[in-house]
């Protein structure tokens, strides 16, 4: 099957092809440059829709703890990563089909014009050959009919009796020189019509099969590069199918990794106080008066008085206690997180030691690489001057000390409340047991204290019910840290209730100098004692107020 021996006559036609042909791949081209955008444009929404949930976190506290928070931002990581693959798809098909297509359009089009000009150059050539064998064959006929004229008018003077011998001889010679153009013309047109015949049969044998070839071999070309393009298109999307997969596994690991049990432990951990819940409050008589007669009346106004004695007591042990089981009232930060409750504060108190220790162990790489660059130097002079290190040698010591101060002061804070909370617990027990006056129930004037450190120390209790209770309760509670303070120098404490210390020991203080030149103060194993005021350097804390 070929077009230069089926389509011989068909030059118009396959001009027409050719060209829709180049057409058709435009077309194309335009559908894969509409998709790619398509593509992008879905690429670019799904960046910006995981841009607009991501979390802006500010500070470390901001960050995702749930199990479900943090599923959910890895689907959102896997959905970045989903559109990334969305952009590779668009970039390969403008690469890989588009940018192809326009190039062999291009091409296509300069080869298909060329085709047509010798195709029409042949066309030209054979229509030259025809108009010179027409005019050859025109000339024959005419001179033909000339000759024939010349005949007869010789004829006609022979057989004329009147006309003179000359005229018959003219006529005669007229006759043979039209007779002898005639034989060149019919020569010439035999010539020419042999020559046409020739050119004829190369031009539809030879010529025209030959360029009509080459326009089926473009045009086939041109097909088998769509078919090519159209399995480049599939192939671009087909090679990110396995990343795709990747993304959408992460999606479901994500949502597999979602633990209930978790979430709800860490919301516990988050808003746990470490307070135990309220006990029950006590019965409280009014009624007594009522019944007194006069024979009992002294015996009645002593129990009057005892009854009103605890209820005033137990109003005000109350009054100390509220805020525990209550709404503490909000108070600005401190430093020692004492405005938290004791769960809350020893977890910030644990996160800042943690903190400080990352940091005093950079500090600490870094004096090292110091102290070995500083060898170095000493070693080798050409290196570097030893003496330029020492100040950064200077400011690290002084980073390490002040981070080993802060660390020193946030342990002894935490041993606080630690302590602090086992102490409670301990106590609230005994409460519960024997019903004694619960703590931390509102009082009859309905106040609060915002004292941390009174949450355990109610006033004490002059009722006979309540003093074996109290006895207890304070012999086992320890004095408040109001501060601490560091040794400056040493002191051996050999006299009765004094507290021996060495030089650089951090201590709780926990009473201050009332002008005698003594304070008292805690190493945190619990032993307490005085020590010279002026061998200490004393930190008192903003909140404090007093022992």
């Amino acid at each position: 099957m070929s077009w230069g021996t089926e389509l011989w006559d068909q030059f118009d036609s396959l001009d027409k092809h050719t060209q829709w042909g180049i057409d058709f791949l435009e077309r194309y081209a335009k559908f894969v440059k509409e998709r790619i955008e398509i593509e992008q444009n879905y690429a670019k929404q799904l960046r910006n829709l995981v841009k607009k949930y991501c979390p802006k976190r500010s500070s470390k506290d901001e960050e995702p703890r749930f199990t479900s928070c943090i599923a959910f931002f890895n689907i959102l990581n896997e959905l970045n990563d989903y559109a990334g693959q969305r952009e590779v798809v668009a970039e390969e098909m403008a690469h890989r089909v588009y940018g192809e297509l326009m190039r062999y359009a291009h091409d296509l089009k300069t080869e298909r014009k060329m085709h047509l000009q010798e195709g029409r150059k042949a066309q030209q050539y054979l229509d030259m050959c025809w108009k010179q064998m027409d005019n050859s064959k025109k000339k024959f006929e005419r001179e033909c009919r000339e000759a024939e004229k010349a005949q007869q008018s010789y004829e006609r003077l022979d057989n004329d009796t009147n006309a003179t011998k000359a005229d018959v001889e003219k006529a005669k010679q007229q006759l043979n020189l039209r007779t002898h153009m005639a034989d060149e013309n019919k020569n010439e047109y035999a010539a020419q019509l042999q020559n046409f015949n020739g050119e004829q049969h190369k031009h539809f044998y030879v010529v025209i099969p030959q360029i009509y070839k080459q326009l089926q071999e473009m045009d086939e070309r041109r097909t088998i590069k769509l078919s090519e393009c159209y399995r480049g298109f599939a192939d671009s999307e087909r090679k990110v199918i396995p990343i795709i997969s990747k993304c959408l596994e992460g999606m479901i690991l994500a949502a597999k990794s979602v633990d209930e049990r978790r979430d709800s432990q860490m919301v516990v951990d988050s808003f746990k106080s470490g307070f135990e819940p309220p006990g029950d409050f006590p019965f409280e008589d009014y009624s007594q008066h009522i019944y007194r007669t006069v024979s009992d009346g002294t015996i009645s106004a002593s129990k009057q008085e005892g009854g009103k004695m605890d209820s005033k007591s137990t109003a005000g042990k109350a009054k100390g206690k509220l805020w525990l089981f209550g709404k503490k009232p909000k108070g600005p930060a401190l430093e020692d997180f004492s405005h938290l409750p004791p769960e809350q504060r020893r977890k910030k108190l644990q996160q800042r030691i943690d903190e400080l220790n990352r940091g005093l162990q950079k500090e600490s790489d870094q004096k090292e690489a110091l102290n070995k660059m500083k060898d170095v130097y000493e070693k080798n002079p050409q290196m570097g001057d030893p003496g330029s290190l020492q100040p950064k040698l200077a400011e690290t010591m002084n980073n390490i000390d002040r981070l080993r101060m802060e660390i020193h002061k946030n342990e002894a804070w935490l041993s606080e409340v630690e302590g602090k909370t086992g102490v409670r617990g301990d106590r609230r027990h005994s409460s519960d047991i024997n019903h004694l006056v619960t703590q931390g129930r509102e009082s009859p004037e309905g106040s609060y204290t915002d004292d941390a450190n009174q949450e355990v120390r109610g006033p004490p209790q002059q009722h006979g019910h309540h003093s074996e209770f109290d006895d207890e309760f304070e012999d086992d509670d320890p004095l408040p840290a109001i501060g601490h303070c560091k040794a400056i120098y040493p002191f051996d404490g050999h006299n009765e209730g004094t507290l021996a210390m060495k030089e650089g020991e951090v201590l709780y203080i926990i009473e201050e100098d009332k002008g005698d030149g003594w304070t008292r103060a805690r190493r945190q194993n619990g032993e307490e004692g005085y020590v010279p005021t002026t061998y200490i350097d004393v930190t008192l804390e903003k909140n404090s107020k007093g022992s």
